[in-house]
């Protein structure tokens, strides 16, 4: 059986480990192995854009719309962006470039003002991740940790349940550790099992001998689940994601209503399972795995294991790095659980142990530690850090640039508003409806802590105003500022698993979108239910 067909003789044997190493999240046409049909799509694709961006930016900027210049001129700019983004004519990091040049060119804030959020944390939490992803693939530990999971009888010789149970991992452990830590720890072993995955094919001639490793349907699956998966599991608890702590509060001073920490399990743990019964399913279908079962899986990953050998001392450098990265990620977690997110002490460790702060200085161990001491060699050079995927980087550092901007020159708050007053809002479903679809449109093109910063103070007056308590509503738009799936920027572990260059931007767009409108209908349906049910408002 063949999965990758392609016209001509086959090459050379592909070398699936250099192939997820040296993997880049854009990759020109030459760089890909493309049958005619998607080589033809490609090239439309990507020549439509090139002319499409700025045409949509000129006409959308020209229209006679009564709103301030500057926000006019910011959504424009942003349209023509977001195409960019969509058709690749440019590498993708190259369009958020574009769009922020554009930003300072037409004047629609000062380049300092502009470039300003590029410092956020978040972006050294990208860049001490991606650190410790590559020593981890580097020195072998991810392809330990993917065996381990893959030895497990039940787990391994299903491709289905492999994605599933990824994210299950994925889920639990978001729900009290930070979304973006969570993927970033995850990551090396996701990849360790899409290597065993490529090798265990190609090693059974069910794919040509130069395929693709990183156009396999399974890694597209298992990418995405792993970014979705902790989006989902992020809702379990008030503390597994940072829009959940600013909805909880803002509605907690609208209407003086607390969610306890329990309270808030009990009310989204249902939702949340079956969100990720319809996140399985999505994926699963739109991204169906190359083969139901690989047989003979125990076997091979059994041989593989015992080729392996004794942990090296890189290994186990490199996992001391990781322990410390993670246990301080989980701490201010801890604290929460233990002393409340209202102390003092919860405030003084959140505040000075910040995820991006820990990811950098455990990313620095790594070139502290010595594998050879008399030769001065160190776990990781500097030319190995130097390899990882700065595209992304950029990519989310100029999505922070374009979110920061929206909140602060009032064009979130002018398309809420505008949106609110046309449809002509007056009951909690339709406020409910709306607050989920606007959080959902916000988070899409900027960050989910964003989005709930932007849209809860949005829909609580709107509530108000229509006589209705804003409780269910603002709640509603809270999860739904979690969503966002179609795009790298939307959240940062939509960019991460992007940075794996597994995942081409069409996937991402039609898995996304997918699942944006079932996850939307399951809050907007049980949400409601849930609230009545558990905390009676």
């Amino acid at each position: 059986m063949t999965l990758i067909d392609r016209p001509g003789q086959p090459g050379p044997r592909t070398d699936v480990d250099a192939a997820f190493r040296g993997s880049a999240t854009y990759r020109s046409l030459g760089e890909q192995t493309l049958s005619p049909a998607e080589e033809r799509f490609e090239k439309g694709r990507r020549t439509v854009g090139l002319f499409l961006a700025p045409l949509v930016t000129i006409v959308f900027a020209l229209l006679p719309l009564d709103m301030e210049n500057q926000q006019q001129l910011l959504a424009a700019i942003l349209l023509g962006v977001i195409v960019l983004w969509i058709t690749e004519p440019v590498p993708i990091p190259i369009g958020g470039l574009i769009g922020v040049g554009a930003i300072v060119v037409l004047g629609v804030v000062p380049a300092d003002e502009a470039v300003g959020p590029f410092g956020s944390t978040t972006v050294f939490t990208f860049i001490g991740a991606f650190i410790l992803a590559a020593a981890m693939l580097k020195h072998g530990v991810a392809r330990r940790f993917a065996m381990a999971i893959l030895s497990l009888r039940w787990v391994g010789a299903s491709t289905a349940r492999v994605v599933i149970a990824f994210g299950v991992i994925t889920a639990l452990l978001s729900a009290f550790v930070s979304n973006t830590a969570t993927v970033a720890m995850l990551l090396p072993t996701a990849l360790g099992i899409l290597t065993v995955i490529a090798k265990l094919l190609q090693d059974k001639e069910l794919v040509r001998p130069d395929f693709d490793p990183l156009r396999l349907r399974i890694g597209v699956a298992l990418m995405l689940m792993l970014a979705y998966g902790a989006s989902v599991g992020g809702l379990i608890t008030p503390v597994g994601t940072p829009p959940n702590l600013i909805g909880r509060g803002l509605i907690e001073e609208a209407t003086g209503e607390r969610i306890g920490f329990l309270q808030w399990m009990l009310m989204a743990l249902p939702i949340c399972a079956l969100m990720f019964v319809a996140l399985s399913a999505v994926l699963l279908l739109l991204n169906k795995p190359e083969i139901k079962r690989i047989e003979g899986v125990h076997e091979y990953v059994e041989a593989e294991r015992a080729r392996l050998g004794p942990v090296t001392r890189a290994e186990k450098n490199t996992l001391v790095a990781f322990g410390v990265t993670v246990s301080l990620w989980i701490f201010p977690g801890i604290i929460a659980l233990t002393a409340g997110t209202d102390s003092s002490l919860y405030e003084t460790i959140s505040g000075r142990i910040n995820e991006g702060i820990v990811a950098v200085l455990g990313a620095s161990l790594l070139f502290l530690l010595p594998t050879d001491w008399k030769r001065r060699e160190f776990t990781l050079n500097w030319s190995d850090a130097a390899t990882i995927d700065w595209g992304t980087v950029l990519l989310f550092g100029t999505g922070i640039i374009f979110g920061s901007l929206l909140a602060d020159t009032g064009l979130a708050e002018t398309i809420g508003n505008a949106s609110a007053d046309t449809l002509g809002l007056g009951s909690t479903i339709a406020i409910t409806v709306f607050a989920v679809i606007l959080a959902i449109i916000i988070s899409e093109t900027t960050s989910n802590t964003a989005s709930a910063a932007v849209v809860v103070p949005i829909i609580i007056p709107v509530a108000v105003a229509a006589d209705i308590n804003p409780f269910v509503p603002a709640l509603a738009a809270t999860f739904a500022a979690s969503f966002g799936f179609m795009l790298p920027v939307s959240t940062p572990q939509n960019a991460i698993v992007y940075g794996s260059g597994v995942v081409p931007i069409t996937k991402m767009i039609r898995s996304g979108i997918s699942f944006d409108v079932l996850g939307a209908l399951l809050i907007v349906v049980l949400l409601p239910a849930m609230v009545g049910l558990v905390l009676d408002v």
